[in-house]
């Protein structure tokens, strides 16, 4: 299993998690955990993800995801575990 972590921040609106998620599925990509709050209007996720089933390489697929988030107002961030649990270690 292959995981990461993706972010969604930015002002709510409708279709925010269904636009997000409908890439993941058809693009192989399971969500294991997902996290999402709404506070003062500003909407929030963290998703845990294998990706171990796409066929895209990493770039790409964070290339597309910042697609996404611009299409729908939100900034698309993903990062590999390993970095993600490196950067935030103390």
């Amino acid at each position: 299993m292959s995981k990461a972590i993706i972010t969604v921040v930015g002002k709510d609106t409708v279709g925010i998690i269904a636009k997000v998620c409908t890439y993941l599925a058809e693009n192989h990509i399971n969500i294991l955990d997902i996290s999402q709050t709404i506070v003062q209007d500003y909407f929030n996720m963290m998703m845990i993800v294998d990706i171990s089933g796409t066929d895209k390489p990493f770039g790409q697929v964070s290339d597309d995801l910042e697609q996404v988030g611009e299409g729908i107002g939100v900034k698309v961030k993903i990062q590999r575990e390993e970095i993600f649990t490196k950067m935030h270690r103390i």
